[in-house]
């Protein structure tokens, strides 16, 4: 039988996780505002160019603090990086957090490669949205498991989201799962900040 200390309790415990949970999303995170020329960096709620000799291993200007298996793209992650004027360590975070660098990655909401691209076929073909099917404009499965497509296709997604939302925390939030709110984004850039 449940009794009312039992009850009791079982709020107590509730409420306070709920105030934990509140006082963490409270806590202010880096905003970074939005660079006509798209070289971004986050650092200290600013945007900079960082081409120090810290970041740098081997020509890499992936942190030598990424595993070997984000470490191994480097050469994709930057050409890619370039391109859409992104900083190469927000691709490898990504990447880091959505497959963990194995381009075969397969999730069971149907994401395909290195980033986790949904793709027009397979389980996302189900998928619909108010207009049709969601992911119709996407590549097939086949093209996503190829490592530079997945990642030019995975840059150009956030490249283009980073335009529409103006700052990295929604950007990443619309890039993740829908189901998680702001907990992916904030996955992501805590990666993004301690790697």
């Amino acid at each position: 039988m449940i009794s009312f200390p039992k009850i009791f309790f079982g709020f107590l415990i509730g409420s306070l996780l709920l105030i934990i949970t509140a006082i963490k999303l409270a806590t202010p995170i880096e905003h970074v505002s939005a660079s006509t020329t798209l070289n971004l960096v986050i650092e200290n709620d600013s945007l900079s160019t960082d081409n120090t000799e810290e970041n740098f291993k081997d020509d890499c200007p992936i942190s030598t603090n990424y595993p070997q298996s984000i470490q191994q793209w480097c050469s994709m992650i930057v050409v890619e990086a370039n391109k859409f004027g992104l900083d190469p360590n927000l691709i490898a975070a990504v990447m880091l957090q959505e497959s963990g660098g194995d381009p075969s990655a397969y999730s069971s909401s149907g994401a395909v490669g290195l980033m986790q691209i949904m793709p027009r076929d397979g389980i996302a073909e189900k998928f619909m949205c108010i207009n049709g099917p969601c992911f119709t404009n996407r590549p097939l499965s086949e093209e996503l498991y190829d490592p530079q497509f997945n990642i030019e296709f995975g840059a150009s997604m956030l490249s283009n989201l980073f335009v529409r939302h103006d700052n990295w925390r929604d950007a990443l939030k619309s890039y993740g799962p829908m189901d998680v709110g702001y907990a992916y984004a904030d996955i992501v850039l805590n990666i993004y900040h301690n790697y």
